[in-house]
């Protein structure tokens, strides 16, 4: 099995077990390509309704975002890394929730075109959440920073997803700019906001 991404110091997944409140042990690692349809339903189900109007385009949103994610695994990057929780108490070893990290070299918000760690598309299937999933993935996203030699790391969160921001506040993330534009008023999208923790 082809592990995502290409860093070489994560060939093989980590073994090391977290417990939630209830007792039930996950493993987080890095995901492999036939993780990929598991890592595909759970963002899609995670970032988009399958109720209302567009809840036709689930399908078509679920292959974009699958079609993504393969390309991302046949174009590997060094420092790039998708990682899933694995209910190890589940005989099929379900996916309960994954997140990807990469270092960005980018000067729009003001790094001076500094590199930094920069975490997307967290996300955990609704069967397990509000279980330490998303606690256990960002540990680990941290931990793999640190070992990157980096002490920053950022994320975006929509300002109106007031569960996924009262979990990175908990966890120390702080904001750090929040997004404007036109496109958000002739879009009527809400705003996001880039968090940012020092790593200590």
């Amino acid at each position: 099995m082809i592990p995502w991404f290409s860093d070489s110091s994560h060939k093989r997944p980590d073994t090391s077990m977290n417990a939630d409140s209830w007792g039930r042990q996950f493993q987080v690692r890095a995901a492999y390509a036939d993780d990929l349809n598991d890592v595909a339903q759970i963002i899609t189900e995670s970032f988009h309704s399958p109720s209302g109007f567009w809840g036709w385009t689930l399908p078509l949103l679920r292959l974009g975002i699958y079609e993504d994610l393969r390309h991302r695994l046949a174009s590997p990057a060094p420092h790039q890394l998708c990682l899933v929780a694995v209910d190890m108490a589940n005989t099929n070893n379900t996916k309960a929730g994954t997140v990807e990290l990469g270092v960005r070299y980018n000067d729009t918000w003001g790094h001076a075109s500094k590199s930094f760690v920069y975490l997307s598309n967290l996300a955990v299937h609704p069967n397990y959440r509000r279980q330490g999933v998303g606690s256990s993935l960002l540990a680990n996203c941290e931990k793999l920073a640190r070992s990157w030699g980096f002490q920053d790391i950022y994320l975006h969160v929509l300002e109106t997803n007031h569960t996924a921001r009262q979990l990175y506040f908990k966890l120390g993330y702080r904001v750090h700019k929040v997004e404007t534009g036109w496109n958000l008023f002739f879009f009527k999208r809400a705003p996001q906001i880039l968090l940012h923790k020092r790593l200590s």
